[in-house]
Parts: structure tokens; sequence; C-alpha cells
């Protein structure tokens, strides 16, 4: 299952380096302009741009955009491709699927949920230019927490719905799992500080790009993932059978 979550983490970082090139790069440069322009840059009203001939980069952008970007598609695939093997093997018989390709691909959608959606919505990612450089360690700190809080919640909602399915049956003992799920994580997400760093004139169809194209590489590489590894879970049992 390791193996097999490590080649379909393979196939889902290529395809999400190529959705995220062609759809999440322009924002980028636009964003990167912005800011090299002196435009409107962070909330502090102080532009962050430094001139060119005081930056000192590693790599060109050009780098950056098409082998940077592709090989941390794939390592992050690869790593989340395993990390999914050993979720399906948790979840495989304890979430009410009858199927191994169904069981991967509710894995794939719950994992899409609770690691990616409900922490974006909670801490949405923003383009260059956007966020104070000063509050950048505890905006990861807090994005980081609220990944692990849902996912806890999720694990602890599987388990709710395990011990009430012999009372209420599977489809109530799900919904109540559901419903009591949703509640907590906003109750969190409402707790948790906001930071609206967004400076004032900073266009709102480019975040709003930014942030479709962010949530739509990952759900490439959700997606991918969960029907690659189905796909091989299947062929597998049917030369075994």
């Amino acid at each position: 299952m390791l193996i097999w979550g490590l080649l379909a983490g393979l196939v889902g970082g290529l395809l999400a380096f190529g959705f995220a090139a062609a759809f999440g790069e322009p924002s980028v440069d636009r964003a990167i302009a912005i800011e090299e322009a002196g435009a409107p840059a962070h909330s502090d009203g102080h532009s962050h741009a430094e001139p060119a001939a005081e930056e000192e980069e590693g790599f060109t952008r050009a780098f950056q955009s098409t082998v940077g970007l592709g090989i941390g598609a794939v390592v992050f695939g690869l790593g989340l491709g395993g990390l999914f093997g050993l979720a399906f093997a948790f979840a495989y018989g304890r979430i009410g699927t009858r199927t191994p390709g169904s069981t991967a691909l509710a894995v794939a959608g719950i994992g899409y949920v609770a690691v990616v959606l409900v922490p974006f919505l909670t801490y949405p990612a923003n383009p260059p230019a956007v966020g104070s450089a000063d509050t950048i360690g505890d905006r990861t700190a807090l994005f980081f927490a609220m990944i692990g809080i849902s996912v806890v919640l999720v694990i602890a909602g599987t388990v709710l719905a395990r011990s009430l399915t012999p009372r209420l049956g599977g489809f109530t003992a799900t919904a109540v799992s559901v419903l009591g799920y949703v509640v907590v994580v906003t109750a969190v997400a409402k707790l948790l500080p906001s930071f609206q760093e967004v400076p004032a004139g900073f266009p709102g169809d480019l975040i709003w790009d930014f942030r479709v194209a962010s949530l739509g590489t990952s759900a490439v590489l959700w997606a991918t993932i969960g029907i690659t590894f189905a796909t091989l879970m299947t062929r597998s049992l049917r030369r075994t059978t």
C-alpha cells in the first residue's frame, strides 16, 4: 500500500504541476510585478519591495516557475501519496465503504476537506505582496495547527460514527458525526486569530484567481492520488482472484 501510495503521489504531483503552471503561475507573476513596482504591498502601509540591485536570488524566477515548481510538486506528491497509503490502511473496513476502490476515493475526499479545504477557509492562501512579514510565522503555525485540529476531528468523527451505527444505523450515525465535525471545526476557526492583511487597492480578481488556482491544484493532486490508488487496488484484487 505504501508503494502504491508513492506511485499515486508521483502521478498526482506531475498533474498538479501541470495545473499549477497553467493556472497558478500567471497570478504569481502578476503579484510579483505589483510588488516589484512598489504598488501597495502590505497592510502596514509600507512597501516591502527592494531594489533589484539589492536582491540576491539563488534561483531565477524562470527556474522557480518551471523546474523548481515541478520538483516541489513531485516531492510533495510523493510524500502525500505515502501518507495516503497509510491512511487507507487505517480506514479500510472502518468507514463503512464496501470495496477498496470506494474506500480510496472516500479517503481522498475526506482528506481534501480536512487537510485542504477547511484550513484554507480559515487561513486562505495569498499571492506574493499580500501579508506582513512580521506575522508570517504566526500565520504559518496557526495554519498547520488548523490542519492538525481538523484531522483529529475527522478521526474522532469516524470513531463516533462507528460507535453510533449499531443504534442509529449507518446513515444517521454518519450524519451526526459530520454535523458534529462541522460545528466543532467552525467554533475552533472562529476562536483562532484572523489576519486581514490584504492592502487597500490590491486587485481583488488577482487574489480570487490565485486562491482558486491554489484550491484547484490541491484538488487535482488529491483526486489523482485517490483515483490512481483505487485503480491499483482494484487491479491487484482482480489478479489475486
